[in-house]
């Protein structure tokens, strides 16, 4: 039996696969438990690792270092790709005051942080590291760790008092800020679910218009585009009895029907356009598109051929050449009104409306073949991923600071992935992947990061938790994970009148917590939370890493 007990003890890679490993299986199958119906799941490797680090599991710590980083850096980096299609919409579409409102949190927790530091009497240093625990920040740990020794670099005991804190108020800021998902789900956003089909992901509005404006009767569709300065997509007109496909030749008539797809905003600016709204909700779900003539059909189709991502929507002349509509583009599950000036992505969705036959034709161009979607594209992730790193490792000089700054291996790496699967297919790199390959490389990564940094921190944890010094850095750094967020949260929902799957994902990627927000990606449906969380992350992260920095040099 030697042997069994020197596969568990003896530091080799077979060790550490192995005592990783069984810290991941160990901990998924307890976070299936749920407590009152919650359960922490992937959470709960975190603790398992801390419990197999308490009782002597050890593995070379340069492995552990490696596993831990890589796995980070997987899950950040597979999250910036998922959301990159639709960033830059969501960030028009409210991103500015997403990020608004997470540097409130950030000021509001800072602030905590220095009063609770005047009050407490704890060591600047010691409180720096639970505030780092708390915001589950550890790049905002190595910035305060290197303001701190350049300007007493023999101390080498408090900037190590400062990573112990941050162990022991890291796991407690995890669960502090899934009590605030989960009190902010059931206080304030019971109502808050939309009431038609339209969700949150969703950039268009189908409306249907009564044509009454002298000012375009008579006049073809081109020549109306002029007289708005807002985009829309007419996919059908009622001419009578008849409906038919309009091209940008087609005349408009008065009191003809016209069903138009834009903005939500839009709405008042194409009243005056058109004419009168009228009262059929074509948002709502459930409706047959199918059923509304005989004639026409809608159908969504893929854009699977690979000599197509990057293309121009207006290049393939598919309207011209098929005589079908284009009236929506489904994009990481958000909807883009086509244009001609649309580049398309490789999982791009289509909806098509037109006869039958000529739908199918389309088809045939843009491809229409799932399972050519299921190949992975490893090569732009490696490549991603090299890139994100080069990134995050770059100083970046602070007027004013005395050492430069840096994204580190979180902030580079989702920006790459962001600006990947925004633009990847500008240069023609497929960065689509499915949804259930990303989420499995997000969880993969996840689970491993939290795996070796709960067997990192397990060897001192326990001795250091069940203190009297212990527990008052437990109470310091529960208070400065949960009293800003529910204070901006609950500010966000009054004020700022901020969707719930808005708010959760803007407060976990405040306080960079990818397992926060895995907790609140599983109490909705659709990726807004990840979409939020995105758009806030890259912005949230540097600053962490500047206003540690400058706290440790002004007090």
């Amino acid at each position: 039996m030697n042997w069994f007990v020197e596969l568990f003890t003896e530091h080799t890679f077979i060790q550490a696969v192995l005592i990783l490993s069984l810290i991941c299986a160990t901990g998924l199958a307890l976070g299936r438990i749920k407590i009152s119906g919650v359960s922490l799941g992937v959470t709960f490797v975190f603790f398992t690792g801390i419990i197999a680090g308490h009782f002597g599991l050890r593995i070379n710590p340069d492995m552990l270092l490696l596993a831990q980083n890589f796995g980070l850096i997987i899950f950040i980096y597979s999250l910036g790709v998922q959301v990159g299609p639709g960033f830059f919409s969501a960030f028009k579409r409210g991103g500015f005051k997403l990020n608004i409102l997470s540097l409130i949190l950030i000021l509001a927790g800072t602030a905590m942080t220095i009063c609770l530091y005047w009050i407490s009497g704890i060591p600047l240093p010691e409180m720096m590291g639970l505030f780092s625990g708390a915001v589950t920040n550890t790049p905002m740990l190595g910035a305060a760790q290197q303001a701190f020794l350049q300007m007493h670099p023999e101390d080498i005991e408090s900037a190590n008092n400062m990573a112990i804190a941050c162990a022991v108020g890291y796991p407690f800021g995890m669960i502090g800020v899934i009590i605030c998902v989960a009190i902010l789900k059931k206080a304030t956003f019971k109502a808050d679910k939309p009431k038609s089909g339209n969700t949150s992901g969703d950039n268009t509005f189908v409306t249907e218009y009564l044509i009454s404006n002298p000012e375009i009767i008579g006049k073809s569709i081109q020549e109306i585009r002029k007289y708005a300065d807002v985009q829309f997509v007419i996919s059908r007109i009622w001419k009578g009895d008849k409906v038919i496909i309009p091209t940008s030749e087609t005349i408009i008539e008065q009191n003809e029907h016209v069903l138009v797809i834009s903005g939500r905003k839009d709405v008042d600016q194409l009243k005056k356009l058109f004419g009168p709204q009228e009262d059929i909700d074509w948002n709502k779900k459930g409706i047959d598109w199918n059923a509304i003539d005989n004639q026409l059909v809608s159908r969504k189709i893929l854009v699977t051929k690979p000599e197509l991502n990057g293309v121009r929507l207006g290049s393939l002349r598919l309207r011209n050449s098929f005589g079908i509509n284009i009236t929506r583009v489904n994009r990481a599950g958000i909807d883009l009104l086509p244009s001609k000036s649309l580049r398309l992505q490789l999982g791009d969705r289509l909806t098509i409306v037109g006869e039958d036959r000529a739908i199918e034709n389309a088809s045939k161009i843009l491809g229409n073949q799932a399972r050519e979607l299921r190949n992975p594209n490893l090569f732009t992730i490696f490549t991603g991923i090299v890139l994100g790193l080069i990134l995050g490792s770059i100083p970046i000089a602070i007027p004013g600071m005395s050492m430069p700054v840096k994204l580190g291996i979180a902030g580079g790496p989702i920006i790459v992935g962001i600006l990947m699967g925004a633009f990847g297919p500008r240069f023609h790199l497929a960065t689509y992947t499915t949804q259930s390959a990303n989420l499995m490389l997000r969880q993969l990564g996840i689970t491993i990061y939290l795996a070796g940094l709960g067997l990192s921190a397990g060897n001192d944890f326990f001795s250091t938790v069940f203190t009297t010094e212990g527990i008052r850095w437990i109470a310091i750094s529960s208070s400065l994970a949960i009293i800003p967020v529910l204070l901006v949260g609950f500010i966000a929902s009054r004020l700022f009148k901020t969707s719930y799957e808005k708010n959760v994902g803007m407060l976990c990627a405040s306080m960079a917590n990818p397992i926060a927000l895995n907790y609140a990606n599983s109490t909705v449906d659709g990726d807004e939370p990840a979409v939020a969380y995105a758009t806030v992350y890259p912005v949230s992260i540097f600053l962490r890493v500047i206003v540690a920095q400058i706290v440790m040099v002004i007090f």
